[in-house]
């Protein structure tokens, strides 16, 4: 039985760890697309730029999060030491980095507000 519930893990952190990978696949898709139609149409706003990186930096968060939540499953059904340690070293990295994107994203939006309303 408790292979069994390992195997169902395993699969469950594959099919959640799939989903951020394609949040991101598909966030760095539109994000080059509004890159490049920037580029082409040279528009050079800052607003315009600004709210493509949140956009982007959206996608990367949402993303991060689901490989988090895939890896807490895979160790979630009788993890050993070694196991743990590696949840913990990648858990702190990919939480450093949602943190700092955070703060990018909120600095941003204060700046989106600044820019609106002059």
């Amino acid at each position: 039985m408790e292979e069994f519930i390992k195997t169902i893990a395993a699969h469950i952190g594959l099919a959640i760890e799939s989903i951020g990978i394609l949040m991101i696949a598909i966030g760095t898709a539109v994000t080059l697309a509004r890159v490049l139609q920037h580029i082409l149409v040279q528009r050079r706003n800052n607003a315009e730029q600004r709210d493509v990186y949140l956009r982007y930096a959206g996608w990367l968060v949402a993303g991060l999060t689901f490989q988090l939540a895939g890896d807490i499953v895979h160790t979630a059904i009788a993890p050993n030491w070694d196991d743990i340690g590696k949840l913990a070293a990648i858990a702190l990295i990919r939480t450093f980095l949602t943190y700092f994107l955070d703060k990018d994203m909120e600095s941003m939006r204060e700046k989106q507000k600044l820019h609106a309303n002059t």
